[in-house]
């Protein structure tokens, strides 16, 4: 089966999740389950956007350094109080930023266009001044935001559909709004399994490894705005792998790694047939050829989407990103889009012998303008630091035997090197 095929009826049984109400400060990279309009201005009124003088611009369209025109002061008004007084010819309120202009004035002086500061200087406070020289003369409408510049009443802010950022958190917040109307994250179950394999700080015994496939999948996980259930080690029996499975079917999808090739202790597909189905377990690509996609049973009937992803931890990661992250994306409501990439000029000659899709752990630089890419290390799919050393994927089509130094291929960005495209 072809990585498309294998997308494609992988998020053919994959919904979007139910939406929820979220709060606010928790809600970014969750996509807008419904449209939202504004129910007040944003400014809710006319405000200054400076420190300084309001005034009538006609009270001071003479004013210049050498002929300043002097206002009596009536008022001070600072930001979250309304004014006192109005503003009337010959006279000027001091406003702060933010601060609603008073009935009147259309135009705010900033302090350092007045003799405030000279004032200041020979000891006189600012609350006790009297007068204002104004050695500027401005326009009506300077310095001063108008009521609705930023939102107006009744006007669509952000449509159904919206990945939440942190701008768009900020403008909700701004219209008062302490939740947001959100498709849910969902909740991944991940699942390591085989005999040979202990938790980081356990005693190694000969013919033991670490366990690193679950934590680099919980950080893919992570990185996609979803949430992380990690499930304890399965061992290579049907029992143990059947109860492990059945204490994370509580998720929303169910991700596996080792256990889906062919040999005798690849016990996955087996467990997956008897607690629910199998749709396919063989993808033409490599690393990550062994990838098992079926659903799985729950008591009260309900279906869980079950990824089998292949035990070696570069192949893992790599179906991940081609396989699971859609998924993911899909239940969350965001917008379904492929990889980032770019063509670069390859730096050595890559290989590919079995007419299958190869993704090569690669390393992308930049040189006038132009991309260049070589191989990042070993492309061994136990080689983990390869793939850690890489920012991007080679990817060599299933048609092309061998690819020559000074040829362009195409580069999949991976995730958290998008900087490579500016």
């Amino acid at each position: 089966m072809s990585v498309e095929e294998a997308q494609e009826r992988i998020l053919a049984q994959i919904h979007t999740l139910d939406p929820t109400d979220g709060l606010l400060i928790e809600v970014r990279g969750q996509v807008l389950a419904e449209d939202v309009y504004a129910s007040f201005d944003v400014p809710p009124w006319n405000d200054s956007g400076m420190d300084g003088y309001a005034v009538r611009s006609e009270d001071i369209e003479h004013a210049t350094p050498d002929s300043p025109v002097t206002l009596r002061l009536v008022g001070h008004v600072a930001a979250g109080y309304m004014p006192d007084n109005r503003v009337e010819p010959g006279t000027t309120i001091r406003i702060m930023t933010g601060a609603p202009l008073p009935q009147g004035a259309d135009t705010v002086v900033p302090f350092e266009e007045t003799d405030e500061l000279d004032q200041r200087q020979r000891g006189r406070l600012a609350r006790d001044l009297a007068e204002i020289s104004i050695r500027v003369a401005l326009t009506s409408g300077r310095n001063v935001r108008p009521a609705g510049e930023d939102v107006k009443r009744g006007d669509l802010i952000f449509p159904q559909g919206t990945l939440l950022r942190a701008a768009h958190l900020g403008v909700l917040a701004s219209l008062g709004k302490a939740t947001a109307k959100v498709y849910r994250r969902p909740v991944v179950a991940i699942l390591a399994t085989g005999d040979e394999l202990r938790e980081p700080g356990e005693p190694l015994k000969p013919g033991q490894i670490y366990n690193s496939n679950t934590y680099a999948l919980a950080a893919q996980v992570l990185d996609c705005g979803a949430i992380p259930k990690t499930l304890p080690i399965a061992r290579d029996t049907v029992e143990d792998l059947s109860s492990k499975v059945q204490s994370g079917l509580d998720a929303d999808l169910f991700v596996t790694s080792a256990g889906v090739s062919t040999g005798e202790y690849d016990l996955v597909k087996d467990v997956l047939t008897r607690q629910g189905s199998m749709d396919f377990w063989r993808v033409r690509m490599r690393p990550g050829k062994p990838l098992a996609f079926g659903q799985l049973r729950r008591e009260d009937g309900s279906s869980l989407p079950h990824l089998g992803l292949p035990g070696n931890p570069v192949s893992s990661m790599i179906a991940f990103d081609q396989f699971a992250r859609p998924a993911i994306y899909k239940m969350m409501g965001r917008p379904l889009r492929a990889p980032l990439k770019l063509t670069a000029m390859l730096q050595e000659t890559v290989v590919n012998g079995d007419g299958r899709r190869c993704f090569m752990r690669g390393l992308v630089t930049k040189e006038n303008g132009h991309y260049h890419v070589r191989l990042a290390g070993s492309q061994g799919s136990n080689i983990l630091t390869a793939l850690a050393m890489a920012n991007g994927l080679i990817v060599v089509p299933e048609d092309r035997s061998r690819i020559d130094p000074g040829e362009e291929v195409q580069v999949q960005v991976l995730d958290g090197h998008e900087d490579l495209l500016t």
